[in-house]
Order: C-alpha cells, then structure tokens, then sequence
C-alpha cells in the first residue's frame, strides 16, 4: 500500500512539472513584455538617445543559440542511450552559458566605456532599460546556469536513463525559452531604436 502511494505521487509530480513549468515560463513573458512595452512608449520622450548595441551582445546571442543545440543533442542522446555524449553535451552547454554571461558583460563594459551608464546624471533612457532588461534576463540565465549543474549532476550520477529523463527535459525546456527570450530582446533593441 506505501509503495502504491508513492508510485501515485510520483506520477502526479511527474504530470504537474511541465504544465507548472509552463505557467512560470508565460509569467516571465508577461514580465518582459511588459519592460519592452515600457521601451517603446519611452522612446517618445525628447531625452531618447539612440545608439547601437554593444558588439560583445551579437557573440553572446551566437553563444546562446550553441547552447541550446547542444541541450539538444544531450535530450537526443539520452534518448539513445549514450551516457557519455549525453554527459558531454550537457557539460558544452553549461560551458557556452557561462560564455554567454561572460560576454552580457563585456557589452555592458563597452555601453560604460561609450558612456552609456545605468543609473545616474549621465545615464540615458534607453541605456537604462538595455542595462535593466538585460541583467533580468541575466538573472534567468543564472537560474538557467544552477538547473544545468542540477541536470549535469544527476546525469552524472545515473538518474537519468532513455526512460527516465524527465528532469533534463524539463532543464531543456527552461534553458530553450530563456535563448528565445534573448533573441527577442536582442532583435527588438536591435529594431527598436
């Protein structure tokens, strides 16, 4: 009987993960629609200032795009049953979001080297939101880094099999919508000046 009812547990967990995933996932949208919302209605004011985005943003959509390949070959391998490419897939990705977060802040150094700051006199309106809306979706891809080490982790210590890989794809899941999110917002402060 305890062990039917944790079978029954397990299964309801397993049936509620992706549709709460989903529910966090179009929360996050809503937030950032609502920043770049705020974008566009700022541009109207007459202290816009428009200015092109840093280079190092343009190597880190590349490095983003990568990642989520390789998540995807990491989910097709463990489908296949290939531990070790699966395992090496999924350190390659952890290692191109680390690169990714590195050069978010390298393109922030170039705005502060051009004078674009955050916050202060000599910050502008547009500076601010890309500083803004960037480091929150920064803090995504931290929280995207730590399921990564989670996924990494238990793949590395035999949780997951080509029948039991729930927790990967549900780490693909989130790590696919934060690379779509930044390729939004890269595209739409690329288009939107």
């Amino acid at each position: 009987m305890k062990q039917s009812l944790e079978q029954e547990y397990k299964q309801a967990k397993r049936k509620s993960a992706k549709p709460m995933l989903w529910v966090s996932m179009i929360s996050m949208t809503m937030m950032f629609a609502g920043l770049t919302s705020a974008y566009v209605v700022s541009r109207k004011r007459t202290d816009w200032v428009s200015f092109d985005l840093p280079t190092a943003f343009y190597t880190s959509t590349i490095l983003i795009v990568l990642s989520s390949i390789t998540f995807m070959l990491a989910k097709y391998f463990i489908k296949n049953n290939n531990r070790q490419l699966t395992t090496t897939f999924l350190a390659v990705t952890f290692v191109l979001g680390l690169g990714f977060v590195y050069f978010q802040f390298e393109g922030f150094n170039e705005m502060f080297n051009a004078g674009y700051v955050f916050a202060g006199a000599q910050s502008t309106v547009k500076s601010s939101f890309i500083y803004g809306i960037t480091l929150a979706h920064l803090a995504h891809i931290f929280a995207g880094l730590i399921v990564l080490v989670v996924v990494l982790y238990n793949q590395l210590v035999g949780k997951y099999s080509n029948t039991n890989f729930l927790g990967l794809e549900l780490g693909a899941i989130f790590w696919h919508f934060v690379d779509i999110l930044w390729i939004y917002l890269f595209f739409f402060f690329y288009l939107v000046r």
